[in-house]
C-alpha cells in the first residue's frame, strides 16, 4: 500500500503547505523517517541529496515546535553555507502557515544581524559548524532549550574537519535532546560519533538500488593522466553538453582545470570552499541561468546542489568511494531526463570500475576517445548547423551587399561562399586537434595484484601517499608562489593543532599548493583546526587529505 502525506498525522497547516507546493507522496526516506522523528527516538538515516531527506527531518520538527518560545527548539548543522541555506528555505516553506521563525547561520555574513535575530527569537537555526561556534563562544547562541539536533550530511562535515566543532556544540544541547544523523555513507567516524552522543538509536536507510538513475548512461575512457585535459577537450568538442559538472579531487585542481578549459574556449567557472558567499551565488546564478555551462567543482562544495537539465557529469578524478561515485552521477539525469556519467581513468585504476559496478549493480561502458577526423567532423557540422540557423532567420542584407560586390567584381558565388567560411573557421586552425598518447600500464591490473613488480604505481602516486607506515600525506591550498615555507609548515600545524613540531615528517612544497606527512593519530586534530590556520597572519591556510 502506497503511503501519503495524509497517512503520517501532521499538523493540518503543515498539510497546507506541502498542497501547496503540490507534495502528495512522500518519498522513502520521508515515509520511514517522519513517524520514527515523531516518537522523539534518536535516528540515523542514510540517504543521498535528492532523495528528500530535508523533509524527512524539517517536518517533525516543525510539528513538534512549542509556541510562544525565545530560544531555538531544533538546531540543523549543515557542512556547506549553500546547504544551509537550502534547508532554512526549506523550513520556511514548510512551516510558512505555521508561523515558524527560522533562522540561516554561516560564514561570510553579518555577525550583528545573526545576533539580532537570535535576540528577537527563533524557533529553528540552521548553520555550518565554524559559525554556530563562534556564536556560541560569544555566548550570542544558547542551546540549552535545544530539544532535537540534526547532523546533515554527516560524513561531509567529518571529512571537513568539524567534528570537534560538532562535538562542542553538541555538548552544548541538553542531555535528553532528541539526535538525528543523516549521512550519505556510514564510515567508522560516524558510527563512532553515534555511538558516543545517540541514545539507542533507529535507523532508516535507503536501499541501494534506489540510489543510481537508470536512465544515466554511464561510460569509462582509459587515459593517462597528463592525457586528461585534452581527453576533456575532446569530449566537449563532439558530445552535445548544455550543462557539465566536472568533478575534481582538491580545490587547488578546479583552478587549475578551469583555466585550463577556459584557454581552450570553453569558459567554466569554479564551485570550492575558497570562494565567499556572494561569489558563490553568482557563479550558481550564471550557472542556472545558462551564461556558463561548465562548473568544475570538489564534492564538498557541490553538496547541496539542486540542478536540473546538466546533461553531462564527468569525473576528472574518480572518488576513492562508490557511493561518492553515485551521488556525482546522480547530479545528471534528473526529472526523468536522461544523463550521461563520464569518468577518466588512468590504467592503475581502472580496478576501480569493477568496485563501482558492484555497488551499483549498473554497468560502466568502456569507450575509445573520438579521433581527431572526428573532432574536424564536429567542428564542421557545428559550422553548417550555424549557417543554416542564419540561412532560415534571413538577417544578412549588408552582408548580401558585400556579396553583391564581390560577384560584380567578377567572384564566383560559390568561391565567395567558401571563402567567408575559412574565415569564418579560422579560430579552428589555432586550436589545433591535440595529440592524446596510448595508455601505458596494465589495463586490468587489480589489488590483488600488486605484488611483484608492482611497485611502479605506487611511486606515481607518491605524492598522494605517504611513504613512511603510520603517517598520513595531508594536502595545504597554499605553495610557493604564496610564499610558503617547510618552517612555515611546521609553526602552524604544531602551534594551531597543538601537536608537536618533530612528529611532523616530509613536506613537499610545489607551487600552489603543499604535502605534509602527519601521525596518523594526528590527523582529525589538524584537520579539526581549519579556519584557524594562517600564513604569516594574512591568508587563510586550508589542509585537507591528500
Amino acid at each position: 500500500m502506497t503511503t501519503q502525506f495524509s497517512d503520517l498525522n501532521l499538523h493540518p497547516r503543515l498539510m497546507q503547505a506541502l498542497e501547496e507546493r503540490g507534495y502528495e507522496q512522500p518519498t522513502a526516506i520521508q515515509a520511514q523517517m517522519i513517524p520514527v522523528m515523531l516518537t522523539g527516538v534518536d535516528v540515523i538515516g542514510q540517504a543521498q541529496t535528492g532523495t528528500g531527506k530535508t523533509a524527512a527531518f524539517a517536518l517533525p520538527i516543525l510539528q513538534t515546535l512549542l509556541p510562544g518560545q525565545t530560544l531555538p527548539q531544533a538546531l540543523i548543522l549543515s557542512p556547506t553555507r549553500e546547504l544551509a541555506i537550502q534547508v532554512a528555505e526549506a523550513l520556511q516553506a514548510y512551516g510558512r502557515h505555521l508561523g515558524a521563525r527560522v533562522l540561516p547561520v554561516y560564514g561570510g555574513t553579518s555577525y550583528e544581524r545573526q545576533i539580532r535575530s537570535l535576540k528577537r527569537g527563533v524557533d529553528v537555526v540552521v548553520g555550518t559548524p565554524g559559525r554556530l561556534l563562534d556564536l556560541l563562544r560569544r555566548k550570542s547562541l544558547d542551546l540549552s532549550a535545544v530539544r532535537t539536533l540534526v547532523l546533515d550530511e554527516a560524513d561531509e562535515m567529518l571529512s571537513m574537519g568539524f567534528l570537534g566543532d560538532i562535538e562542542t556544540l553538541l555538548q552544548a544541547t541538553p542531555p535528553d535532546r532528541q539526535v538525528a544523523l543523516f549521512s550519505a555513507t556510514m564510515p567508522a567516524p560516524i558510527r563512532r560519533l553515534a555511538k558516543k552522543y545517540q541514545n539507542d538509536p533507529q535507523a532508516v536507510a535507503i536501499k541501494r538500488q534506489h540510489l543510481t538513475v537508470a536512465a544515466i548512461e554511464q561510460r569509462y575512457y582509459i587515459v593517462n593522466q597528463r592525457d586528461k585535459l585534452n581527453a576533456l577537450v575532446r569530449l566537449f568538442e563532439t558530445e552535445q553538453v548544455t550543462r557539465a559538472l566536472i568533478f575534481v579531487r582538491t580545490r587547488a585542481g578546479t583552478a587549475r582545470l578551469a583555466n585550463e578549459l577556459a584557454a581552450r574556449g570553453f569558459p567554466a567557472e569554479v564551485l570550492n570552499g575558497d570562494l565567499s558567499q556572494g561569489a558563490r551565488e553568482r557563479v550558481m546564478a550564471r550557472f542556472r541561468n545558462d551564461e556558463i555551462k561548465v562548473l568544475v567543482a570538489t564534492d564538498v562544495a557541490a553538496r547541496g546542489l539542486d540542478i536540473d537539465d546538466i546533461s553531462h557529469v564527468f569525473n576528472h578524478d574518480l572518488p576513492d568511494d562508490p557511493e561518492v561515485f553515485v551521488h556525482r552521477v546522480g547530479r545528471t539525469g534528473r526529472a526523468g531526463k536522461n544523463g550521461i556519467a563520464i569518468s577518466l581513468i588512468t590504467p592503475r585504476e581502472q580496478w576501480m570500475i569493477g568496485r563501482i559496478e558492484k555497488y551499483t549493480r549498473q554497468p560502466q561502458t568502456r569507450a575509445d576517445l573520438p579521433g581527431k577526423a572526428e573532432v574536424e567532423a564536429a567542428r564542421k557540422r557545428r559550422t553548417l548547423e550555424r549557417v543554416e540557423v542564419w540561412l532560415r532567420r534571413g538577417r544578412y542584407q549588408r552582408e548580401m551587399e558585400m556579396v553583391t560586390e564581390l560577384v560584380a567584381a567578377g567572384h564566383d558565388p560559390l568561391d565567395v561562399a567558401a571563402a567567408a567560411l575559412r574565415l569564418a573557421r579560422a579560430s579552428e586552425k589555432k586550436s589545433a586537434v591535440e595529440s592524446i598518447s596510448a595508455p601505458r600500464g596494465n589495463h586490468a591490473r587489480r589489488p590483488r595484484d600488486r605484488g611483484r613488480g608492482s611497485k611502479h604505481p605506487r611511486q606515481r602516486s607518491a605524492s598522494r601517499k605517504s611513504h613512511e607506515s603510520g603517517m598520513v600525506r595531508l594536502s595545504l591550498d597554499k605553495g610557493r608562489a604564496h610564499g610558503l615555507r617547510p618552517a612555515d609548515v611546521v609553526g602552524i600545524l604544531a602551534h594551531h593543532a597543538d601537536i608537536p613540531g618533530k612528529v611532523i615528517g616530509a613536506i613537499r612544497i610545489q607551487d600552489q599548493h603543499a604535502f605534509v606527512d602527519v601521525p596518523e593519530q594526528f590527523v582529525e586534530q589538524v584537520l579539526s583546526r581549519n579556519g584557524e590556520y594562517r600564513l604569516r597572519s594574512k591568508e587563510i591556510l586550508h589542509v585537507e587529505r591528500a
